[in-house]
C-alpha cells in the first residue's frame, strides 16, 4: 500500500518491516564509524549534525512506536502530533553514540511489536489532528520511509568523514 505522506515516498514498494530491520543495524554501524569526531558533522552547511539526526531518530522512534501502539489499542483517542523543532532544542548536548544505542533498541522492541500485528491491526485507524484518518500500517511506511531519509543525510556525513 502507498500512501501520499513524503516520507512514505521515500520507501516507495520496499516492504517497511524490512526497512526498519535494516536501519535498525546499519544506523548504529554508521555512528559507530563516524565517532565522537565524526557525529559533530554536519550533512550541509546550517542542517544538523550527525549526532543531531540521531537524537532526532531516537525521539521519532518513541513518538512513532506509540502512535502505532496507540492506533491498534485505542483507535478512538486522537494521534498526538508534536514539533521536532521543539524536541531539537535539546539535541546539541545530546551524545550521538548513546542516541544510536537507543534508537537501535526501541527499533528492536517495535519490530518485534510490529511483527505480531494482524492484517486488522495494520488496518485500525486513527486521527492525526493534521492529516486526518492514518493506519497502523501507514505510519509504519512513514517510520520507515522518515529512516531512509535521514539515513542517507548520514550517509553524506560519513561519505564526506571518509
Amino acid at each position: 500500500m502507498a500512501t501520499s505522506h513524503p516520507y512514505a515516498q521515500f520507501l516507495g514498494e520496499r516492504d517497511p518491516l524490512e526497512v526498519l530491520a535494516e536501519t535498525h543495524r546499519s544506523i548504529p554501524a554508521i555512528a559507530e564509524k563516524l565517532g565522537a569526531k565524526g557525529l559533530q558533522r554536519s550533512y550541509a552547511p546550517g542542517k544538523w549534525t550527525a549526532a543531531q539526526v540521531l537524537a532526532h531518530l531516537a525521539d521519532c522512534e518513541i513518538a512513532f512506536g506509540f502512535r502505532v501502539r496507540q492506533i491498534v489499542s485505542e483507535p478512538q483517542l486522537p494521534i498526538q502530533p508534536f514539533d521536532q523543532d521543539l524536541w531539537a532544542r535539546f539535541y546539541s548536548s545530546v551524545n550521538g553514540l548513546e542516541a544510536a544505542k537507543t534508537f537501535q533498541t526501541v527499533r528492536a522492541w517495535n519490530l518485534a511489536m510490529f511483527r505480531l500485528l494482524s492484517k486488522d491491526d495494520f488496518n485500525k485507524t486513527a486521527n492525526h489532528p493534521e492529516r486526518g484518518p492514518e493506519k497502523a500500517e501507514t505510519v509504519i511506511r512513514i517510520m520507515a520511509g522518515h529512516t531512509l531519509n535521514h539515513l542517507a543525510q548520514l550517509q553524506k556525513v560519513l561519505a564526506a568523514a571518509q
